[in-house]
């Protein structure tokens, strides 16, 4: 019964300030929308770009060369030219444990077809490359072994370029020049939006391996393997046994530098994950910084309050309040600025949550997690900072209280 009495009254002394309430909640209701909000975006990122590399599969290994040094600066990762098409074929002939491997070179043009033109990624890959990445094709087909020892000039295409350089038209049977070289279009691909990074996957051509390193490039070596292992369990052996085999063919013997790197999609996301938490409990600490200063607001009103109620505070002394019971009226007011401010704050925090995402700049993921921390530090807040005006108008002397005016 003390407990509901208390409670009556401290929601009738908050009402009759209406909007002291309120703007004293702002802090609280800020606090708890922008921890809510940044979190929600910072868990959408990590959503976003553990699914783009879970699409290619957890059981996905990516070899790139390493970076050069000889002797003066070193060069950036990958920089090195040491990965060849055989070592590829020595992967897939001598790993029992790896299922598909496409080696892959890379290079940006200027695609033409007719009067329209488009700058996109040309990527010269293998057939294996479409159970790898998971491609599929909308219409026509992928790049096949005739096309890969024929050197064919063909091309698959993505959608967005397909949108730039064709319209609405059918490209499929039609020429694109690619360097000056005409290229037959033999395939469309599905649409996959855009990646985690938000990338758009759909901006690429994909050609025969052959073609692009004899007449496109003029190379011999490939800029990175990516293969795709049998069994999940076995993705850590499958690493170890081709570092081996590549120290064996590059001839990398005793405390020789690796010239490659081995990478699996797994050790990837496990990074990204680490990185983007890491970036989300900075956002959210960030935050709740507002809810600090909240707090600091709640205490200065609930100090004004007291000092309001000095005469009343009196009255119920005099009448056998005791400690405890003035001690529970002042907490339970403060307690209640953080309880609504905080329920005010998630529904503000969601919205803007929303928000956010509607915009299309960045994905959000709302979880309960953030919700319940937020306010439960909100409520935590209220009590808190009510303590010492709570202690301070439960210290009053009743006679000094009576007598002030």
């Amino acid at each position: 019964m003390l407990f509901k009495e208390c409670f009556v009254m401290a929601i009738h002394a908050l009402l009759a300030n209406k909007m002291r309430s309120l703007l004293t909640m702002l802090g609280v209701i800020i606090g708890v929308a922008a921890v809510i909000a940044l979190v929600s975006v910072g868990m959408g990122v990590r959503t976003g770009i553990t699914a783009n590399f879970e699409s290619l599969g957890a059981n996905t290994i990516t070899i790139m060369p390493g970076s050069s040094n000889r002797g003066g600066p070193r060069g950036a990762a990958g920089s090195m030219q040491t990965l060849k098409y055989d070592d590829a074929k020595a992967i897939a002939s001598k790993i029992k444990d790896v299922r598909y491997v496409s080696p892959t070179v890379s290079s940006s043009y200027q695609v033409v077809n007719g009067n329209q033109n488009w700058n996109t990624s040309v990527t010269g890959v293998t057939p294996e490359l479409m159970q790898i990445r998971s491609l599929t094709v909308s219409n026509g087909s992928f790049i096949s072994k005739d096309d890969m020892t024929k050197r064919t000039r063909v091309a698959v295409i993505g959608a967005t370029v397909a949108e730039n350089l064709f319209g609405t038209e059918n490209p499929v049977g039609k020429n694109i020049r690619i360097k000056n070289q005409p290229f037959k279009v033999i395939g469309i691909l599905a649409s996959k939006g855009s990646s985690g990074f938000g990338q758009d996957q759909d901006d690429v051509i994909y050609i025969p391996l052959t073609t692009a390193q004899e007449r496109m490039m003029g190379i011999t070596y490939v800029q990175s393997i990516s293969l795709q292992a049998a069994d999940t369990q076995k993705i850590d052996q499958v690493q170890e046994e081709i570092t081996t085999l590549l120290r064996q063919r590059h001839r990398l013997t005793g405390d020789k530098e690796d010239d490659f790197h081995v990478q699996s999609t797994a050790s990837i996301i496990e990074s990204v994950n680490q990185s983007t938490g890491m970036m989300t409990v900075l956002l959210g600490a960030i935050a709740s910084i507002s809810l600090l200063v909240g707090g600091i607001g709640i205490m200065n009103i609930m100090m004004v309050s007291v000092t309001e109620r000095t005469r009343e505070i009196g009255i119920r002394k005099a009448l056998g309040a005791t400690f405890q019971n003035i001690m529970m009226q002042f907490m339970i007011e403060s307690m209640v600025l953080g309880i609504v401010g905080g329920l005010i704050g998630i529904v503000v925090g969601c919205a803007a949550s929303y928000a956010i995402a509607s915009t299309g700049a960045v994905q959000t993921t709302i979880t309960l997690a953030p919700i319940l921390l937020s306010f439960s530090f909100a409520v935590g807040i209220g009590l808190f900072f009510g303590i010492y005006p709570a202690r301070k108008a439960a210290r009053l002397d009743p006679i000094e209280a009576l007598r002030y005016e």
